[in-house]
């Protein structure tokens, strides 16, 4: 499965983005777990959000965005959204969605982006004022 991303831009900081992912082929991404990691140069990867498979598996969010980010499915559209609301300059850095499994390699610093089972090309957010 290829994935596209977008959405990504220049936000001031407290501003809003909303990031999409969806397989390029249009093929539903039911059934697979469904997240977003992000990479600033000079800082760790992160994980920041995780949905799972079925709704009875616990959506995930790092500490850093929980309260202010939320990842939900558009099963009409086939796609998954990371909603991002009052956004910080720390929030700055390339967004890669990205599908596996389960939400196990979201958590923490992640896992490297090549351990995944695919994933799409980066969309840059910039968090300036």
């Amino acid at each position: 499965v290829q994935l596209q991303a977008s959405g990504g831009g220049l936000v001031q900081p407290g501003g809003s983005l909303r990031l999409s992912c969806g397989a390029s082929s249009g093929t539903s991404l039911d059934y697979l777990a469904v997240g977003w990691l992000r990479q600033a140069p000079g800082k760790e990867r992160e994980g920041v959000a995780c949905i799972g498979s079925s709704s009875r598996y616990p959506t995930y969010y790092s500490d850093s965005v929980k309260g202010r980010f939320t990842i939900s499915r558009d099963n009409d559209k086939k796609t998954v959204s990371l909603q991002m609301d009052n956004l910080e300059p720390e929030d700055t850095a390339t967004y890669y969605c990205a599908i596996d499994i389960w939400c196990d390699r979201w958590k923490g610093s992640a896992s490297p982006i090549t351990d995944f089972r695919s994933w799409g090309q980066g969309t840059q957010v910039t968090v300036s004022s």
